[in-house]
């Protein structure tokens, strides 16, 4: 199988441009959530970090406006 693959991967015009594309989305997905998680707000990740700990407060209500 791995034969076959190779076999025809070869015979492919232009074939090393997938790893570039490759690297650069690997690249580009880890730097989106590189800038997403120091973009939050510190509250935000305070309050987020707190709720495994914090099991005798009682749920606030939610509204979904």
């Amino acid at each position: 199988m791995l034969k076959f693959i190779k076999g025809h991967m070869a015979s492919m015009d232009s074939i090393e441009i997938f790893p570039l594309i490759s690297l650069a989305l690997f690249f580009l997905f880890f730097l989106g959530w590189t800038i997403y998680a120091l973009g939050e707000k510190k509250e935000h990740v305070k309050h987020m970090s707190s709720l495994p700990l914090d099991l005798n407060e009682e749920p606030k209500p939610t509204s979904h406006e």
